[in-house]
């Protein structure tokens, strides 16, 4: 998924003395309030699933439907965050932006990429079993932590250009919350969100969203949207469709990996041949 495809690019310097002295709100891009919407979008996250699963669920209603509508709401949130994130990077590329963009959407992505599923994994343990919340708290402190230390590394470290440094944090968001709607065995589920948030803090590289890969995805979040639409609704289906995106999710999340480890170690292999090569007389 989308994380920014240039943060730096959000925060272009070259600000003239009289930019300096405008007024904080006159500052602001189009690339930035894209950011803002990214915010947004994970704080009503938030909103749904404290409103329509946690609410709910403590007050002993068992209006299932309203859970089913409210948890497809906060996913699709956070969907329509990824979308925010993956344009914001790429509309501050082609027009003027503010010194703002950069932090704006470290600070976006750590609502709605590191608070909003870490949250989410917590209510699904409070919901799952009273006996699993303490657990539950402990993956979505994994998760939470991951997305904190993947960003501020992201803010340090500069790599060649075209990847990025482990799973990108909507990505890694979309694949935890993909975790605990399959609804596995408590265990599994906890194990495959340690596994994620591992992801996001490895030095595993993942190419980033540019040209037709930035197509594919924005196809892949509009069709997961209507997936998690069609289940909320209870269509004909509808469950199987979600198991099958979520499905998806996790494969892609794994693959991904593989495919840029044996990468790694075809291009340390060829390398040393080249050394040997090269100390032949």
């Amino acid at each position: 998924m989308p994380e920014s495809p240039d943060n730096g690019v959000n925060g272009v310097t070259g600000v003239d003395d009289a930019e300096e002295d405008m007024p904080l709100s006159l500052r602001l891009s189009i690339a930035d309030t894209l950011t803002l919407g990214n915010a947004t979008c994970g704080f009503m996250a938030v909103y749904f699933t404290t409103t329509g699963i946690l609410i709910p669920h403590l007050t002993g209603s068992d209006e299932s439907g309203m859970a089913r509508h409210s948890a497809a709401t906060a996913v699709i949130l956070m969907l329509c965050a990824a979308v925010f994130d993956l344009f914001d990077g790429l509309v501050a590329r082609k027009l003027r932006s503010s010194p703002m963009g950069a932090e704006l959407d470290n600070l976006s992505d750590l609502i709605s990429f590191g608070l909003a599923p870490a949250y989410f994994v917590l209510v699904y343990g409070m919901v799952a079993d009273d006996a699993h919340q303490r657990v539950a708290a402990v993956g979505a402190i994994v998760v939470l932590l991951a997305v904190v230390l993947r960003l501020a590394r992201f803010s340090c470290v500069t790599l060649r250009d075209g990847v990025f440094q482990g799973m990108p944090s909507p990505f890694g968001a979309l694949t935890v919350v993909s975790i605990v709607l399959l609804e596995l065995p408590f265990v599994a589920t906890l194990l495959a969100i340690i596994g994620t948030a591992w992801l996001m803090v490895s030095r595993v590289e993942y190419p980033k969203p540019r040209g037709p890969l930035a197509v594919a995805m924005l196809a892949w979040i509009v069709a997961a949207m209507g997936l998690l639409a069609a289940w909320a609704f209870d269509a004909p289906g509808g469950q199987l469709l979600l198991q099958t995106g979520c499905a998806l999710q996790l494969v892609l999340g794994a693959v991904i990996p593989l495919f840029a480890t044996a990468r790694r170690v075809n291009n340390f292999r060829d390398n040393r041949r080249e050394a040997r090569a090269a100390q032949l007389p």
